[in-house]
């Protein structure tokens, strides 16, 4: 009984396996610490749940996650053509450039590295969706706006998917943030898990037109 049991799970993880690995919608999440998990194990983190998620549904809905803490789009454009030549994703969500604008990279920088990964992952045959990051106001009005109008300028100019950002409610509730008022906390991991739902269906089906 005990074998039969131990090969029906043996089983099952193959199975799922092979599904997810053949998804019909393979996504390449592209990202830095809001979403790797910072300060969490990563089965707190939201991307995972996510997947979880996408599994208990049988959705054919791969997430593949080379979000890297402190990533910043420089340093997302050295890599991205390794990433999309090994993963071959059918879509590509870009979540990127917090770090520039804390930073306080040049806007005209952070605007023209925003579009060349998104027009390489065009160029490899994805949808691309792009999320509007928005950053405190420490540099002023006039830096925090042309930062937030950077996302949509780009998503004009290459016909990527404006995608909302799953930070805006949770950023102001510090219930909801680590001690640093800058990363979510594990409680706030099920809610951007539930946002990001049902904002990548609305993202597939569009595409998908």
């Amino acid at each position: 009984m005990t074998r039969i049991f131990l090969k029906s799970i043996i089983i099952f993880i193959y199975i799922l396996t092979a599904n997810i690995a053949n998804a019909e919608n393979k996504i390449l999440l592209i990202g830095d610490s809001l979403s790797a998990g910072y300060g969490l194990e990563q089965e707190q983190a939201w991307v995972h749940l996510l997947q979880n998620k996408y599994n208990q549904e049988n959705a054919s809905i791969q997430i593949v996650n080379t979000a890297i803490s402190g990533q910043t789009t420089d340093n997302a454009l050295l890599k991205i053509d390794t990433w999309l030549a090994t993963h071959q994703p059918t879509h590509v969500l870009i979540e990127l450039g917090g770090n520039d604008g804390i930073r306080g990279f040049p806007i005209s920088l952070i605007k023209k590295h925003l579009m060349d990964l998104v027009t390489q992952s065009q160029k490899s045959g994805a949808k691309v969706a792009l999320m509007q990051i928005e950053i405190p106001p420490n540099l002023g009005p006039r830096y925090t706006g042309m930062f937030k109008k950077n996302y949509q300028q780009v998503v004009d100019k290459t016909g990527a998917y404006l995608m909302p950002y799953f930070m805006t409610k949770i950023a102001i509730d510090k219930r909801l943030m680590l001690d640093d008022n800058l990363h979510p906390n594990a409680k706030a991991q099920p809610m951007i898990k539930d946002f990001m739902h049902k904002e990548i269906s609305l993202w597939l089906s569009t595409s998908s037109q």
